[in-house]
């Protein structure tokens, strides 16, 4: 892991034990600076009221210039939320995870930006290409160049 990664992750993990988490937001996993886990929950009135779901951050020696690879975990029980930008192996088609990624923007601002996406849910689908994608997907949802046209959900 290079010093420039090493050093921002630090930093943010740092302010995550110093700080806490946003309400909803849990850090259960940072053993390294390779791969965070936290549990993710919509709060108040919502189509995911109750339901709990655990992203998954992979960083790589470029980070924060370039983006973590997240997504969400579908392993031992657990599920990707059922929503348009969320395909059912928990690859999330988000800009702010593509070609919108800033420097400046850290773990727990992705975490609140997927929350929010959540929240903001008008009805529980799938991505109409999922089952196709998901044959042919890569393990790192980096490596897909998704296209960005509806941000109305």
């Amino acid at each position: 892991m290079s010093s420039i990664s090493s050093r921002r992750l630090s930093k943010e993990l740092m302010e995550i034990k110093n700080d806490g988490c946003p309400v909803g937001i849990n850090l259960v996993q940072a053993d390294d600076f390779s791969t965070w886990l936290f549990t993710l929950e919509v709060m108040g009135e919502s189509l995911y009221k109750n339901e709990q779901f655990t992203l998954q951050f992979r960083f790589d020696e470029q980070y924060p210039i370039s983006s973590p690879a997240v997504q969400f975990v579908v392993t031992d029980g657990r599920q990707a939320p059922i929503h348009p930008h969320v395909y059912s192996n928990g690859h999330i088609c988000a800009s702010i995870l593509g070609n919108e990624w800033s420097p400046v923007l850290s773990v727990i601002a992705v975490c609140v930006t997927l929350q929010s996406m959540l929240a903001s849910c008008k009805k529980k689908q799938r991505p109409v290409d999922n089952d196709r994608y998901v044959k042919h997907a890569p393990e790192n949802p980096k490596k897909t160049r998704f296209h960005y046209d509806d941000d109305t959900v």
